[in-house]
């Protein structure tokens, strides 16, 4: 039976919560709609974040960024959205999410959007 897009963003325990570690993920085929125009957009989402007491389940992000395929959105709103709806699901102590979206009339856009700080000792990842 083929998966479905779905807004439910499953958790598992943090195998090391005892460790701070940053977990990272690249969705480089993310795509929603443009508001204005109903086109594709096409962005990379990347995803950086240092759990608490729960970690993302991969399918079930998979299938949430699958959500916007047919969403009208802005690139800043979507990508706030990605952080608000994540940082509801996992309660991290630190999140990045950065939305690469291909140039669409000759422009590039590249939003970044954080929650919490890093803790001591480790170096916001690339």
């Amino acid at each position: 039976m083929p998966s479905q897009p779905s807004r439910d963003l499953e958790v598992f325990p943090n195998p090391r919560p005892d460790r701070p570690f940053v977990i990272s993920m690249d969705c480089p085929e993310f795509t929603c709609l443009c508001p204005k125009t109903g086109q594709p957009d096409f962005a990379t989402i990347r995803i950086r974040y240092v759990p608490d007491e729960t970690c993302i389940e991969l399918k079930s992000l998979k299938l949430y960024l699958w959500s916007f395929r047919d969403k009208g959105a802005f690139h800043e709103t979507v990508t706030n959205e990605i952080l608000d709806d994540l940082v509801a699901a996992v309660a991290p102590i630190w999140m990045r999410v950065e939305g690469d979206f291909w140039v669409r009339g000759g422009v590039h856009t590249f939003v970044t959007t954080r929650h919490g700080t890093l803790p001591d000792g480790l170096a916001e990842p690339v």
